[in-house]
């Protein structure tokens, strides 16, 4: 047993602790009345409050600490298990917005008018991944004490936000992962407050979307999409990480931008590569796959 005295009172309190928590010390630092250019100088600041220390260059490896511990501490505080991690499009637009917009690309050259065209044929994945998500969210499953297949997204708008949205309509919490970007990057609003998290480095955001993620539901995106996706398909293919359900949405689109078959035949990945992943166009096929995986209940 140890003696320590609370300054405060004065008087002595058994406790296994013999420091006071960094936050006590934090504030006995505040409360000193003396103002000194010793005091006033930025060397004399407590390092873990010195921001623009902690935002130094040799401070990376520290920062990759935090983004590393701060979304698993809070996640595992939430009693997230595991996460149906759904990536996909910022851009595709929601169903309902579908009938404006192609009547706002009337006068457009003809170009553009082919891209809102294109965009708005994909809107049915906004559906779709809002049902998924309502889907899986419905079940509410729960093991070892901790919920499983939260809904997790980039925290954006389109497909992230389908995701969130279907949810938040479940009643049920879901997760955010947004990214600092030059341009405004802000989380949608159906992202539960408390589980929306925001990243400097990219590949963080990544490792957090795969760390707890038990199936990954792929719909129609750009670069940010592909690299999530070829990277996941990258860790399992090279054994770095276990099998899991890998759903992707709209055989379309992607067989023609990208050709699975041609990178087999071309022998760069063997054709039993091309299972890693299923083909989906409807959230309960999706759900059907990762009950048959998981054996659980469709």
């Amino acid at each position: 047993m140890n003696d320590t005295t609370k300054p405060e009172t004065g008087k002595h309190e058994r406790t296994a602790r013999n420091f006071y928590k960094a936050e006590e010390e934090a504030q006995f630092s505040k409360s000193q009345p003396h103002a000194t250019p010793q005091t006033q100088d930025p060397a004399y600041e407590l390092a873990f409050q010195d921001r623009d220390f902690l935002l130094r260059e040799e401070l990376r490896p520290v920062r990759f600490q935090l983004e590393l511990l701060k979304p698993e501490m809070l996640l595992d505080e939430a009693g997230v298990g595991s996460m149906l991690v759904i990536y996909g499009s910022a851009r595709i637009p929601p169903p309902h917005s579908v009938e404006t917009a192609l009547e706002g690309a009337d006068d457009l050259p003809e170009p553009e008018r082919r891209v809102v065209k294109n965009l708005a044929a994909k809107a049915k994945y906004y559906q779709e991944a809002y049902n998924l998500a309502r889907l899986a969210s419905e079940k509410a499953i729960v093991e070892d004490g901790k919920r499983q297949f939260v809904v997790c997204s980039g925290g954006g708008p389109s497909i992230m936000e389908a995701a969130n949205k279907g949810a938040f309509d479940a009643g049920a919490e879901s997760i955010g992962l947004n990214i600092v970007l030059p341009h405004e990057q802000a989380p949608n609003s159906y992202v539960t407050p408390h589980l929306s998290f925001q990243f400097h480095y990219f590949a963080l955001r990544k490792m957090h979307f795969l760390l707890r993620a038990r199936a990954v539901a792929v719909f129609p995106g750009g670069f940010g999409t592909f690299d999530e996706f070829f990277e996941l398909l990258t860790l399992i293919q090279t054994g770095k990480m276990k099998p899991m359900p890998i759903l992707l949405f709209g055989k379309e689109f992607w067989t023609r931008v990208i050709d699975f078959e041609a990178l087999a035949d071309e022998g760069t990945i063997g054709h039993k590569d091309l299972e890693l992943f299923r083909w989906c166009e409807t959230a309960e096929e999706a759900w059907g796959h990762i009950a048959d995986f998981y054996k659980i209940e469709r």
